[in-house]
């Protein structure tokens, strides 16, 4: 599982880190302002849950809870909704996919959550 969250996170950040440079290079003269900021919150946010995914990893070696698992497949289904809901909106100005991103940002609300009752549970020494 850790290995899994841990590809997870590389992968979101390596794919933000990209998407965060096309913007800069590629959009920034295609693309009104206002849409621009909302790509830039799009790579802001899966950048923020790579490193999430990252600790999900390191909280599942460290105490082997599935609720580290858990956390994992809702940061990436954040990732997956929330920004990815904000990168369509921007390139094809459909406003309607801003009435999904909410969902997404729910998922990251309940990865956090996870994390936090994964690493409340006292396990035997």
């Amino acid at each position: 599982m850790e290995r899994r969250l841990y590809i997870l996170g590389a992968l979101a950040g390596l794919i933000g880190v990209a998407l965060g440079a096309f913007a800069a290079h590629g959009l920034k003269a295609r693309l009104e302002p206002e849409l621009l900021a909302t790509f830039e919150t799009g790579v802001r946010y899966q950048l923020y849950h790579a490193f999430a995914l990252l600790a999900a990893a390191w909280g599942y070696t460290r105490w082997q809870n599935r609720w580290f698992g858990i956390a994992g497949g809702a940061f990436a289904a954040g990732i997956l909704v929330f920004s990815g809901s904000l990168y369509l909106l921007a390139l094809t100005g459909e406003r309607w996919l801003g009435a999904i991103t909410p969902l997404g940002g729910l998922a990251f609300l309940a990865g956090w959550l996870c994390l936090l009752r994964g690493a409340s549970i006292r396990l035997p020494a």
